[in-house]
């Protein structure tokens, strides 16, 4: 099964801020890291099957989805977590600089993101053998984009948000 995380979920309403659990930014953080690589690894299984399409629901649950799970996670980088990081006592000129490269990634993540849906939702409804390699370089590119933007921010973001903001 491809999507493990959309079975008897609506993913949206599961990924909005929830401010009534009582976690730290960080774990909020890596579940947002979390629900992303779950979307990757599942883009990563349709892309090694086409051009066939096992679950055509599954798959345009997926395409209704991708835009959203980026979005949700990259507000609350850019509304939450970025000003937290912004009040640390790190040098502000690397601080800045990597913060405004992570800003144009989600810019660009999210413009992938809705590339990706509509190419995937033109695929599903005519399967066409040339456009099934296409669909699926532009996937790889988009779940390993996502795969770096993640390793930088466990890398770099979080050890900083963990000295700025001790639990």
């Amino acid at each position: 099964m491809f999507l493990e995380i959309i079975i008897g979920v609506n993913i949206v309403s599961d990924v909005a801020l929830d401010f009534t659990k009582n976690i730290s930014i960080d774990e909020k953080l890596l579940e947002h890291h979390q629900l992303l690589l779950k979307l990757c690894s599942s883009l990563e299984k349709i892309a090694d099957s086409l051009p066939n399409i096992p679950n055509v629901q599954e798959c345009l649950v997926i395409c209704r989805d991708i835009f959203p799970i980026v979005k949700n996670a990259h507000n609350f980088e850019e509304k939450i977590l970025f000003p937290i990081l912004h009040k640390a006592k790190e040098d502000k000129e690397t601080l800045d600089k990597n913060l405004e490269r992570l800003c144009y990634e989600h810019w660009e993540d999210e413009s992938f993101a809705e590339e990706i849906s509509d190419a995937f939702r033109a695929y599903i409804n005519q399967p066409i053998k040339a456009e099934a390699d296409k669909l699926a370089y532009m996937l790889r590119g988009f779940f390993e984009g996502i795969r770096r933007h993640i390793a930088f921010e466990v890398e770099y973001i979080l050890p900083l948000l963990k000295k700025s903001n001790p639990s």
